[in-house]
């Protein structure tokens, strides 16, 4: 473990393993819908690619809509577990510790999976130096106020019963952190967006049974380690259905899928002008013709 490591990792790959055994039905509901996402935005790239990388996609539903598209013609899966490998090719490895050597891909996705990595700037420099020239990057990661009902009602749930709180909800980058962290990491032509979905429920304990049933539950180095009493629970669940209740009684849940996309550097990439080399004025370029 790393000095600050916010993610317990030993404890998320216990999670999503317990997870993938009871195989819930409904519980891959996000995962599925950024693998469709992911595979949309793969197919508007007018490419074929030689080698491609799913990485940490643990159900392999992004490698099955990959398949499908034919738009990949070897695809090497990467797990911290074998359980999660299906058939085809695949290695057991860490996402921060990638055996991949530099310049040996031409396409790297990852699917919900970096948000829990403790070396994220670390992990996307591996990304970009393991790809090739003009090799593409795309992802999905959970940011923005992804949870956010969740941990304001576990937190004001705890202050008032106890005097104090501890993490329950792991942290989420925003757009500009997460741009950021592209752009340092030597990506060229970034881009990033956000897509939110809104999930409802009728209580918040529904949304947290879904929630251990996709390997999310609290995975935090700073986690309280006490017993919790059920009042804590209790009162958090009053606080969610005063505070984040529809109309008709229903929770709202948020999820921000925050995607990105770069490319290793190559010289037949567009290039931005330089400040001062434009020929026209952008007075020039408005005012009207005559």
């Amino acid at each position: 473990m790393t000095a600050n490591a916010p993610f317990d990792r030993a404890l998320i790959d216990r999670r999503r393993v317990r997870a993938a055994a009871r195989a819930a039905p409904g519980a891959s509901f996000l995962l599925d819908a950024v693998a469709d996402e992911l595979a949309e935005r793969l197919s508007l790239v007018q490419r074929q690619f030689a080698v491609g990388v799913e990485l940490a996609g643990h159900t392999g539903a992004l490698a099955a809509r990959l398949g499908e598209g034919g738009q990949v013609e070897r695809l090497l899966r990467i797990e911290r577990d074998a359980r999660f490998l299906g058939p085809g090719e695949g290695v057991v490895a860490d996402e921060e510790a990638l055996p991949l050597r530099d310049e040996s891909v031409d396409l790297v996705l990852s699917p919900l999976s970096l948000h829990l990595t403790n070396d994220t700037p670390g992990v996307l420099v591996q990304i970009r130096r393991a790809l090739r020239p003009d090799g593409l990057f795309l992802a999905a990661l959970l940011g923005g106020e992804t949870l956010n009902e969740l941990r304001a009602s576990l937190l004001t749930a705890e202050a008032e019963i106890s005097g104090g709180a501890s993490p329950r909800v792991a942290p989420f980058a925003d757009l500009r952190e997460a741009g950021s962290l592209l752009q340092r990491a030597g990506f060229a032509l970034p881009v990033i967006d956000q897509d939110r979905l809104t999930v409802r429920y009728a209580s918040m304990f529904e949304l947290m049974r879904d929630l251990r049933d996709m390997g999310m539950s609290n995975m935090l180095h700073a986690r309280a380690r006490r017993p919790v009493g059920r009042q804590l629970f209790f009162r958090a669940a009053d606080i969610y259905a005063e505070r984040f209740a529809d109309p008709d009684g229903r929770l709202r849940a948020t999820f921000d899928v925050v995607y990105l996309s770069g490319w290793k550097p190559h010289e037949s990439q567009q290039k931005p002008m330089k400040p001062g080399s434009a020929t026209h004025s952008l007075a020039e370029a408005l005012r009207p013709k005559s």
